[in-house]
């Protein structure tokens, strides 16, 4: 029986969005939209560095009309060089991609062609082209951010590229109150980075973010883990009297009480249990000084807990804050009962 053929690897350098380098023509691909405008301001960024006489046209590939992507590449009268962004090009015309496959096979001189595909089977023939080489092209791969680990190192260098500090208390605490929207995160760093004058600290994160971080699923979880039942239940009552929905509340739960459960009796250092669960080195440390005071009966008991909790307020339960308090109360005693 003959062997499975692996997937072709493509012939041009696929770079994260933060590296991204001019090349006659860039692709930018990827779900996450907010790495590729970021990625696209970049580019446009380092070419108007090297001439500010750049001239910028714009193109959507979804409304495409034949003859548009030759009329802006051709050659202006005092040869300024050109940047032309394609956008929507996983919806583009049948036009485009027959033109944009007959212009990559001899790109016009001086001209950058940039085209954003945000996913899906459109264009195949066109992105399979380009990754085979032709046009002798760059990809910028922009793909979704959904470990938290990820957009930890996404907010790690946010800071580190301006050169400040921040403790590592405050980066989980900036990530958990904006997991949710990468953009938001980066907004948030920006706004520390520029008002903060001093190293960032949990303190001048709470400062700015208060609302955000206090009434935040995760936090609820951290301070009930911790055994701090009273402060937990006033943290849980203001994040639902503030809106919040006890369904990411139990989700934060879940999460934390998950990493526990694989990191309790594991051996080994953080480097080696991370790569062996799915985690983040900082996730195994501070999994393991969560453990602290529990004992595999008390996590147990609060995982069935925990799964009772979740029918509970998708409707098995008549009273789901009531559920979510009681939850509060056990995993606040480390899964011991009276």
């Amino acid at each position: 029986m003959a062997g499975k053929v692996a997937p072709k690897a493509a012939a041009i350098p696929q770079l994260g969005w933060n590296r991204v380098r001019p090349a006659r023509v860039v692709l930018v691909s990827g779900t996450e939209s907010f790495l590729a405008e970021r990625a696209m301001r970049m580019l446009r960024d380092l070419l108007k560095a090297e001439d500010p006489s750049l001239e910028i046209s714009d193109l959507e590939a979804d409304a495409y009309g034949p003859g548009e992507l030759i009329t802006l590449a051709s050659p202006s009268l005092f040869g300024e060089p050109r940047l032309i962004r394609a956008t929507g090009v996983e919806k583009c015309t049948d036009a485009f991609i027959a033109e944009t496959l007959a212009y990559l096979e001899s790109p016009a001189e001086g001209t950058y062609l940039l085209l954003r595909h945000a996913g899906g089977v459109r264009g195949k023939k066109l992105l399979d082209a380009i990754r085979g080489g032709l046009g002798d092209g760059v990809e910028i791969v922009c793909a979704e951010l959904k470990k938290d680990s990820d957009k930890l190192d996404f907010a790690v260098a946010e800071f580190a590229l301006e050169g400040r500090r921040i403790t590592g208390g405050a980066l989980r605490a900036l990530v958990a109150a904006f997991s949710d929207d990468l953009a938001e995160l980066a907004a948030a760093c920006q706004q520390l980075i520029a008002d903060a004058s001093e190293e960032i600290t949990e303190a001048t994160v709470e400062k700015y973010y208060s609302g955000r971080v206090e009434t935040n699923a995760f936090r609820v979880a951290d301070v009930a883990i911790a055994g701090r039942y009273g402060e937990s239940l006033i943290l849980l009552r203001h994040a639902i009297a503030s809106g919040a929905d006890p369904v990411p509340i139990v989700a934060a739960f879940a999460s934390k009480l998950r990493t526990m459960a694989k990191v309790s009796g594991s051996r080994g250092g953080s480097g080696q249990l991370a790569q062996q669960f799915g985690l983040a080195p900082w996730q195994v440390d501070r999994a393991r000084r969560d453990l602290q005071g529990w004992d595999d009966a008390g996590l147990g008991r609060c995982i069935e807990a925990l799964a009772e909790t979740d029918a509970a307020i998708k409707g098995a339960g008549r009273d789901p804050v009531f559920a979510l308090e009681r939850l509060v109360g056990l995993i606040s005693a480390a899964g011991k009962t009276p």
